[in-house]
């Protein structure tokens, strides 16, 4: 069977995209190797509900609420308020889930355990050979995730995360960020709650072991619930059984962080989305929003340029993607730089610079576009003098590339 459009990868982004065009009257089948829609779950599944509405999303399961988040580095923690910036934990299995009920209920079909080994333009269609035959389509969204940039071997981390339960030093409504360039070099460990002593718990940076430095994050985390336990009254909060906590998964992935990888059209009919574009975050491999947006426009492309009979048309996808997040991009991109360039105690002097302005960035702060709350930190007397340092001959560059904002 010819089909109007086939998606390879049944993760958020090809799903919108494959509703999107699904949506106008197209035949779409979405293929994905796994056997179930939403695992593994690479995700840490935090998103605002602005960036859920947006990506016309309307029923997402919320695991709590995001109040604070936390960043800290040596002996420095400073805390930014999120209630006012509607930022939830999600489920985000079942996100996916949802977003393929919306695919299917406009006519598109999915396939699961359904591998695309290869595929090749020929002629006016693609020809995609799968496990179940080859199957041909007239526009091909690629969709497979950070596996396509990663495989240059450059631009990408490695990450280990898992879901943990009975572990009470995770805060039912906080996000904490724990930075330290010697164990996680160029990112940070995480701890996302989904609720009381439960969440996600992660690491990533350049060059580790994922797996050996996670297990040391949360050792040194059960040590200090230990401690503490030691020195308390006795009393028992319900989550404290004396042992480890609960692993119930464990989720190992690169993470992309080099910023989109143009052109997102390719032989003129393979259209790339979400992981497959580089479109996750530079600054915290977070790509719900940003590469849900990106199957949105693709979608909505496509289903014009086959509407109207003009390939040329998909490149309205690109360019809208670029308009909305292009120099959010440039400028996370830019501030990864930085932030890899600064050791521990420098971090920590531009945390301690802006501690006393945190109010003022909470308030002004976006998650979905974040990298003026990262600016305004660096922006600080004592943050500008050591990023000049740091930077040389770039400072300049810097400048005015945040003068943008």
């Amino acid at each position: 069977m010819l089909y109007d459009t086939i998606v390879i990868g049944g993760s958020i982004a090809g799903l919108l995209a494959a509703r999107e065009v699904a949506r106008k009257g197209f035949s779409v089948l979405v293929l994905e190797e796994d056997a179930e829609i939403g695992t593994p779950e690479h995700c840490g599944g935090l998103v605002s509900r602005n960036a859920l509405k947006a990506l016309g999303i309307d029923e997402y399961t919320i695991l709590t609420r995001i109040k604070h988040a936390t960043v800290s580095v040596l002996n420095t923690t400073i805390s930014i308020d999120a209630e006012r910036q509607d930022v939830v934990a999600i489920d985000r299995r079942a996100l996916d889930k949802y977003v393929a009920k919306q695919a299917s209920m406009n006519g598109a079909d999915i396939m699961l355990m359904c591998r695309a080994r290869s595929f090749a333009v020929k002629d006016e269609q693609v020809k995609v050979d799968t496990g179940r035959g080859i199957m041909e389509c007239r526009v091909l969204v690629d969709a497979r995730g950070c596996s396509i940039p990663a495989s240059s071997g450059k631009g990408f981390l490695p990450s280990a995360q898992y879901e943990v339960d009975h572990a009470p030093w995770v805060d039912a409504g906080r996000v904490e960020v724990y930075i330290d360039q010697d164990r996680y070099p160029g990112f940070f460990a995480w701890i996302i709650p989904s609720g009381k002593g439960r969440g996600r718990v992660g690491v990533s940076g350049k060059g580790i072991n994922a797996m050996e430095r996670l297990e040391g994050f949360i050792g040194m985390k059960e040590m200090l619930r230990d401690c503490s336990s030691n020195g308390d009254d006795g009393s028992d909060d319900g989550n404290s059984s004396g042992g480890r906590c609960v692993v119930l998964r464990k989720v190992f992935a690169p993470i992309w962080v080099d910023g989109p990888q143009r052109p997102f059209i390719r032989e003129r009919r393979v259209v790339r989305v979400g992981d497959a574009a580089g479109q996750a975050k530079p600054t915290t491999g977070g790509g719900i929003y940003t590469s849900g947006m990106g199957g949105v426009i693709a979608g909505s492309a496509i289903a014009d340029a086959l509407e109207y009979n003009s390939l040329d048309m998909l490149h309205r996808y690109e360019s809208g993607w670029f308009d909305l997040f292009g120099r959010e991009f440039e400028r996370m991109v830019m501030l990864r730089r930085v932030f890899e360039s600064l050791d521990n105690k420098a971090i920590e002097r531009i945390l301690l610079a802006i501690r006393s302005e945190m109010d003022e960035i909470s308030v002004s702060g976006d998650f979905d576009f974040h990298s003026f709350t990262m600016a305004k930190m660096l922006l600080s007397r004592d943050g500008l003098s050591i990023v000049k340092a740091m930077l040389g001959s770039e400072f300049r560059r810097f400048l005015a590339n945040l003068a943008k904002i």
